[in-house]
């Protein structure tokens, strides 16, 4: 599996990517979610790089000129709720792409113990086509991983593009263990080096729900 950390490479995402995890900005909601949105438009600009592309034409008022277009079918795909933002980032570089949405959260037994339930699915036929499957925060990976499996019962894409703001070492390892390799790439704009004992990414930068929506009960 290609791993790809944007953090090694200098751009504006870093300040993006600083906004985000400064206890000093994230009582914004509004700006929380656009830097979001942000992040996820220069992540899908990295990504369509890797697209293939056909010879086209444009009609000017002046004549025609010859363009290079993806040539791949997009299928944009998040995880409810805190992916939204995200989800819009790459939908603002994708205009054209289908769109999924996988309801996935954690069901706590106790304070550190919970598993992983998905209850609602919404996608279009996969098969064939290219699955940008993002999520800002990636822990453990198993939210990732189930919403991979789930919408697998919607088709086999022919390749996935696994996308996250921080995704924690653990989760990289694990995501490159549980998906296809050969079809996968990962993107994420930070790495960080563990999980707490809530398995929360530590720095990471907290609830993204949250930070995002609002506290939930």
């Amino acid at each position: 599996m290609d791993i790809i950390n944007l953090s090694e490479r200098d751009s504006v995402l870093h300040q993006y990517l600083r906004e985000v995890r400064s206890i000093d900005v994230q009582g914004d909601p509004l700006r929380f979610r656009r830097n979001l949105e942000r992040i996820g438009w220069l992540m899908a600009y990295e990504i369509s790089q890797r697209m293939h592309y056909a010879d086209g034409q444009v009609t000017t008022p002046l004549g025609s000129a010859p363009v290079r277009l993806v040539d791949e079918r997009v299928v944009v795909a998040t995880i409810l709720r805190a992916g939204l933002p995200f989800h819009q980032g790459f939908l603002d570089c994708f205009d054209r792409a289908e769109n999924a949405f996988v309801s996935a959260y954690r069901k706590y037994e106790d304070e550190r113990t919970f598993d992983i339930h998905i209850e609602y699915i919404a996608s279009p036929r996969l098969d064939g086509k290219t699955l940008l499957l993002v999520d800002p925060m990636l822990a453990t990976g198993g939210s990732m991983e189930l919403a991979y499996r789930a919408l697998l019962t919607k088709g086999e894409p022919a390749h996935v593009h696994v996308a996250t703001v921080i995704a924690s070492r653990q989760a990289v390892d694990y995501i490159a263990s549980a998906l296809p390799a050969d079809r996968t790439t990962l993107w994420a704009a930070a790495i960080d080096p563990h999980l707490n004992a809530h398995s929360y990414i530590v720095p990471g930068l907290g609830d993204a729900g949250d930070l995002a929506y609002g506290e939930k009960e």
